[in-house]
């Protein structure tokens, strides 16, 4: 005999995780399928084992053999012989002389006789039932496992199933279940408690206390538990390792639903494979009912009569009364089948498994975020709920966009520790300790474990929400979001409002200007970097800037045409605007004119040919930087007398050809830089402003400087590198407060031995000149070291010991 788990591993599918997709009925015709085959194999053991047909000679040779009856048996219908009816008469015959052997046959040809009936007189039916339950019960199981071995439908099964039980098994939607059970038991015992201090004043209702309140609680949730048909594992912390596994099954959920929900190839196979099982029971149903009857014990065989002297034998069909009680057993089991799969048609047409809510699930864990699912993924989903719904459950906390946000944030938590977050910070261009963080997919908790923190930067981060514990930055000032779109809790932007005093944000579209900007009442310095235009759509308008009552700093990086008319709102309290216009030309200026407190303006990379008229009327101006325009000549200058207050002028990367005389009206200038121009020579009126201390006349075609530059007696810096200087005025020396002098890349030949009246000097740099040694006086420049000489190596090497120890840092 062949063992029962023979046959359940030959009736189920190769994977047994399969099962989850297996309903009940399903689960019942398999085990029907192997009823059916223990019945035919146990047939066929019969058929094998025992003799299948016993004959003997039924009458004398002379009866005619059409009129001959078997005698003194029954047939299979129960109706008597003829032998039985008409004994009287068969008792008045005589006997007659027989042909051949009057009696006992010899054995060979009884074995003959009864192996030539069995062929010839047997209906095939009777013969090979048996071998035929086992043919239908295999055809059943291969119908059964059809949709899960077709080549379009196998793989997406496998991936389903594979995904579903690491879903299921995932410490990661335990642990989310357990955060949800928790909070709705807070919730209920909260509720229960108010409900119980609403009825004290009632004095049908006895008092309840708070142990009695839990305990109800405890109770309510034990007996949740034992209702699921699979316990829930107990809640744990998740380590990198876990997270990363839950991360990735995130991945394989969003690419699963993909592809599958689009489709209903899955269910289509389903509804034909049952089809298909639906036509086989009721082809063998049929056919099997009209052959049964011919299954009969008592058969009449015809013998050439030459063979043994009898031409006529009555058989008997050994197992035909089994077999006949067999069949109809089977018809019966086939018939349970049939029904189970109508059944199963009636199911799946009366429901709507193309669509699956989720609408439970979200009440119950309160994630409101779980979408509903379609096609292939619904249909699977109604068949693993068949199973045990637990598995939707726990599989929904992966469709979850919420579930899947506290994911990553577990995980950043565990890979970005507050050391590893320290390392990240350093010192900014404003001299603050800055925090920058790059191309994370959130915010981890940890950096709000670091209260030092002055300035955090984020950038490359999509869609993150700054939460409210940013308030234990108690510090921070300044906040950078580069191409970062960031959405702020409630307590989040209350602290903000008061703290933060610099934004920077880098923008892609106008309309991920985020609209807490204008809501900081505190803010002091805004920078925004990204393509503002003058016609800016309703959501993405700079009208709000008008709210920023405290802004003193205003950069815009962007290719404006005409600068918006919003900046003009804020002049009353602007005090330094900054537009940088990556070459786009910059025509209309009319909202300058309302900036009347502006101190600083900066108009860099605008396509300016001129100064404009508009900035010429700023009389409060301190610092004008026209750096990288078109600019060739500055008469304008003149007008800048006006601004008396003015005493920055860079005038950097253009195409100056030559200074107007007129800039000595310029009293009160302290800065000029014309560096990268193409000046050839320096005007004596430039000199005639004796305030300078810092001037720029780097890369430019100068040959010669002017003695008149030794009037200049408030001089601290002064380059004049990148020029065909082939010699310096011996007044230049004259300007003992130099502190830098800058002499790369020109013509020189020599340095005067008068640099000794340089005292206050502390950077010199002559590389690149002609120079064939270093006058000794250099060492009455007391503050000028070694890491302020800017040198060849061998000219350095010439000066004296004593000299080169005097300007060693040590």
């Amino acid at each position: 005999m062949i063992p029962v788990t023979e046959f359940q591993n030959f009736s189920s599918v190769q994977n047994p995780q399969f099962r989850v997709l297996k309903p009940w009925w399903d689960v019942f015709t398999d085990y029907l399928c192997i009823a059916m085959l223990m019945m035919g194999v146990f047939g066929c053991s019969i058929q094998l084992t025992q003799d299948k047909i016993s004959c003997l000679p039924s009458h004398v040779s002379s009866t005619p053999p059409e009129e001959v009856q078997c005698r003194g048996v029954t047939d299979v219908s129960g109706n008597k012989s003829l032998w039985e009816s008409n004994t009287a008469k068969n008792q008045s015959m005589t006997s007659r002389e027989m042909f051949g052997r009057k009696n006992h046959l010899d054995i060979h040809q009884y074995i003959f006789v009864n192996n030539y009936c069995y062929e010839k007189a047997v209906h095939w039916y009777g013969k090979y039932f048996p071998y035929l339950v086992v043919i239908h019960t295999v055809m059943f199981m291969v119908a059964s496992s059809f949709w899960f071995k077709f080549p379009g439908t196998s793989s997406k099964i496998e991936l389903f199933v594979a995904v579903l039980g690491k879903c299921f098994n995932s410490p990661w939607t335990t642990r989310t279940i357990s955060e949800v059970s928790e909070d709705h038991g807070e919730e209920r015992v909260v509720i229960w408690k108010r409900n119980t201090a609403s009825s004290e004043s009632s004095p049908n209702e006895s008092p309840t206390t708070e142990d009695e309140a839990e305990h109800l609680f405890r109770s309510a949730s034990v007996k949740s538990n034992t209702e699921k048909k699979v316990p829930e594992p107990a809640p744990s912390l998740l380590d990198k390792k876990e997270g990363e596994e839950a991360k990735a099954l995130f991945e394989k959920v969003k690419k699963f639903r993909t592809h599958v929900e689009e489709a209903d190839l899955l269910y289509t196979m389903y509804v034909l494979q049952t089809s298909i099982k639906m036509v086989k029971f009721a082809v063998i149903t049929i056919y099997s009912a009209v052959l049964v009857p011919n299954i009969q014990v008592v058969i009449q065989c015809a013998v050439p009569k030459e063979l043994t002297g009898y031409s006529v034998y009555c058989c008997n069909h050994v197992k035909a009364h089994f077999f006949s009680k067999l069949a109809y057993s089977y018809i019966c089991f086939v018939g349970v089948y049939g029904l189970l799969c109508v059944y199963t048609l009636y199911w799946v047409f009366h429901r709507p498994l193309k669509i699956y809510s989720f609408e439970t699930v979200r009440l119950e864990t309160g994630i409101n975020d779980i979408p509903d699912v379609k096609n292939d993924f619904a249909f699977l989903l109604h068949l693993c709920d068949q199973y045990d719904a637990l598995y939707s459950k726990r599989f929904a906390m992966f469709l979850s966009e919420v579930s899947e946000s506290r994911l990553q944030q577990l995980n950043l938590n565990n890979e970005w520790t507050v050391d590893k977050v320290r390392q990240r910070m350093s010192h900014n261009a404003s001299e603050r300790l800055e925090l920058h963080l790059l191309m994370l997919p959130g915010l981890p908790d940890t950096i709000f474990e670091i209260p030092e923190v002055e300035s955090l930067k984020l950038e490359l981060m999509s869609d993150i929400t700054i939460p409210g514990s940013i308030s234990q930055l108690s510090l921070l000032q300044e906040l950078s979001l580069i191409h970062c779109p960031a959405k702020l809790q409630l307590a989040a932007l209350n602290h903000l409002q008061e703290h933060l005093k610099v934004l920077h944000l880098t923008f892609e579209r106008p309309e991920q200007i985020p609209p807490w900007m204008y809501t900081l009442q505190g803010l002091k310095e805004l920078h925004l970097t990204g393509p503002l235009t003058h016609e800016l759509s309703k959501n993405a308008s700079l009208d709000p800037l008008s709210e920023l009552k405290s802004l003193q700093v205003l950069t815009l990086h962007s290719h404006l045409n005409k600068i918006p008319q919003s900046v003009g709102d804020v002049g009353g309290w602007l005090q330094r605007l900054a537009i940088r216009n990556e070459g786009t030309a910059l025509r209309s200026f009319h909202s300058i004119k309302k900036l009347t407190s502006l101190t600083s303006l900066e108009l860099r990379s605008c396509a300016l040919e001129r100064i404009p008229n508009a900035v010429l009327g700023l009389t409060n101006l301190e610092e004008l930087d026209l750096k990288e325009n078109k600019l060739m000549t500055v008469e304008e200058i003149l007008s800048l007398q006006h601004c008396r207050q003015l005493v920055t002028l860079r005038l950097w990367h253009n195409n100056i050809l030559y200074i107007p005389e007129n800039i000595n009206k310029l009293l009160f200038l302290e800065t000029l830089n014309l560096s990268w121009n193409k000046l050839r020579t320096v005007p004596i009126s430039l000199f005639y402003c004796t305030r300078l201390r810092h001037l720029n006349l780097s890369h430019n075609q100068l040959t010669s400087l002017p003695p008149e530059i030794g009037t200049l007696q408030s001089l601290q810096y002064l380059s004049v590198a990148s020029n065909s200087l082939d010699s310096l005025p011996d007044e230049l020396f004259f300007c003992k407060r130099l502190k830098g002098l800058i002499l790369t890349e020109n013509n020189l030949t020599s340095l005067s031995p008068r640099v000794s009246n340089l005292t206050r000097l502390v950077r010199l740099e002559l590389k690149g000149n002609r120079l064939e040694y270093l006058p000794l006086e250099l060492r009455d420049c007391c503050l000028l070291k070694l890491s302020g000489l800017v040198v060849e190596e061998r000219l350095f090497d010439l000066l004296p010991s004593d000299i080169r120890r005097q300007m060693s840092d040590t």
